[in-house]
C-alpha cells in the first residue's frame, strides 16, 4: 500500500468559531481516532491533494507537532458549495493489528462478451477488505478477458492473499451486460432457431443495480 507524510499541528482550541478561523487560513480541522484519546489537529488543505485525487489507498503518516502516528483516512467532507475539504477523520493503525480498508478495483482485459457487443459495469467500484497493513494490496485486479454477455465477478468469487473481502459474496462486483445491438442480435438468432408460434423472444434487462 502507498504511504503519504501529512504534517499537521495540535488545536488549542476547539468549537465552531475556532474551526471556521482554520477555515479561512486554508486550513482544515481533523480528528485522530483510534489511540487512548482523541487527537484534535489541523493541516493545509493541499496536504490532501494526493489523497482525495486518486482512487488509490494510502497510509498516512501523520507528523503532528513531531509526533508521528501511522494511519488511514476514515472519512473527509468537502464544502457543499465549494468542494473543498472542511472538515477529515483518521484512524491510528498499527503493524500487529489488522485494518479495514475499501481497496480500489482495477480492471484488466478485453472481454470477449464486450467485443461481441455487451457493455461492461462495474457494480463495485471498491471493495472493503481486511488485513494487516504489510499484506494490503494497493487495489484488487480483476481480469475480464473470459467475460462473457451475462457473464459476472462476484465478491464471493474473488479471493487475496492473506487478506479477507468484507463484502456480502453475492454483492455483483462487474458484469457484461447486453447492449442494444447485442440484444438485437440474441433476439434475432432466437427468433431463428424458435418455433413459428407468432410469439416474440422476451426482453432480458440485467438490474442496475464538523467541527
Amino acid at each position: 500500500m502507498k504511504t503519504l507524510q501529512i504534517n499537521g499541528s495540535l488545536r488549542n482550541e476547539l468549537g465552531k468559531k475556532s474551526a471556521g478561523k482554520l477555515r479561512k487560513s486554508n486550513n482544515v480541522p481533523c480528528v485522530l481516532y483510534g489511540g487512548k484519546e482523541n487527537i484534535h489537529f489541523y493541516t493545509h488543505e493541499n496536504s490532501f491533494l494526493k489523497l482525495i485525487f486518486t482512487s488509490d489507498a494510502h497510509l498516512v503518516n501523520l507528523n503532528l507537532n513531531g509526533q508521528e502516528y501511522k494511519t488511514i483516512l476514515k472519512d473527509i467532507q468537502f464544502h457543499p458549495v465549494t468542494d473543498r475539504v472542511i472538515h477529515a477523520d483518521f484512524i491510528e493503525v498499527s503493524d500487529d493489528k489488522p485494518i479495514v480498508i475499501s481497496l480500489p478495483v482495477r480492471v484488466t482485459g478485453d472481454s470477449v462478451g464486450v467485443k461481441a457487443g455487451g457493455k461492461l459495469r462495474i457494480g463495485k467500484k471498491y471493495l472493503k477488505v481486511k488485513g494487516f497493513i504489510k499484506d494490503i494490496p494497493e487495489q484488487i485486479t480483476i481480469d475480464i478477458t473470459n467475460l462473457k454477455i451475462h457473464d459476472s465477478i462476484k465478491a464471493g468469487d474473488l479471493s487475496l492473499e492473506k487478506v479477507e473481502i468484507m463484502e456480502p459474496k453475492s454483492a455483483m462486483v462487474v458484469n457484461i451486460i447486453t447492449s442494444r445491438v447485442a440484444q438485437k442480435g440474441e433476439e434475432e438468432a432466437e427468433a431463428a432457431a424458435a418455433p413459428a408460434t407468432g410469439e416474440q423472444p422476451s426482453e432480458k434487462k440485467a438490474e442496475e443495480t464538523a467541527e
